[in-house]
């Protein structure tokens, strides 16, 4: 059975991230398990750890640590069973054939039958267990459950405009993105009073340069219609 590719790796760290267990076999280079045997996928963990696949296999609750030369997605084919062969038929003993009759002779004593020896005793010393070794026994890894936690961020520019940005240790999970004030103002609100307190001055702020912003196109509106006025007189 062929280990695990790069693009099968890739493809269970998918199944892992959408809610999936996906299912694997374990090869023949398998160490503590039989070959054949199938087995869920918990997590996946950094390559270089080496052993860095958790799987749960059937039937255990324990999650051990494999490499990519020991499992694979190909389901081995079912093992026929072999056929018993068919029993041989008991020989025939010959007929024996009577003999012609002869002088009778006096019935021999049996013979004395020999004493029966004595039975030996069972040994009672104990048999000693074979000493526990990588492929007989193996202790369960813990399974390493991801960090979390990230950063989210919100901007306030000159205008009045408002983004937000999220970013984790590793990578930014959403670039700036625009957000309506008042989307900003209800969360304020919502997660706490001193936060919709800072937040409040802001919102006021970009309010008063829109209103200051709507009078000014009013004004140019009325200038140029008293302009067409003028040009249709």
């Amino acid at each position: 059975m062929s280990p695990l590719s790069s693009d099968e790796l890739r493809t269970i760290r998918e199944e892992l991230s959408a809610g999936t267990t996906p299912t694997v076999w374990f090869t023949s280079s398998a160490v503590g398990v039989q070959e054949g045997r199938s087995g869920k996928v918990i997590a996946l963990g950094e390559p270089a750890e080496g052993d860095f696949i958790q799987v749960r296999p059937a039937g255990s609750k324990d999650v051990l640590s494999f490499s990519t030369a020991e499992v694979t997605q190909v389901k081995p084919p079912r093992k026929k069973p072999t056929p018993e062969p068919a029993a041989k038929p008991a020989a025939k003993t010959p007929a024996s054939t009577p003999s012609p009759a002869t002088e009778t002779k006096p019935a021999e004593k049996p013979a004395a039958k020999p004493a029966p020896a004595p039975a030996a005793k069972p040994s009672t010393q104990a048999t000693a267990k074979p000493a526990d070794t990588a492929a007989t026994r193996r202790k369960p890894r813990q399974v390493k459950q991801p960090v979390g936690g990230a950063v989210v961020t919100l901007t306030a520019d000159q205008d009045g405009q408002w983004s937000v940005e999220v970013v984790n240790a590793k990578r930014k999970l959403v670039k700036p993105t625009q957000v309506p004030a008042n989307a900003v103002a209800q969360a304020a609100k919502l997660l706490h009073d001193d936060v919709a307190a800072a937040v409040e001055p802001l919102i006021e702020a970009a309010r008063e340069q829109h209103r200051a912003r709507v009078e000014q196109l009013r004004a140019e509106l009325e200038a140029a219609e008293a302009a067409l006025e003028e040009l249709d007189e």
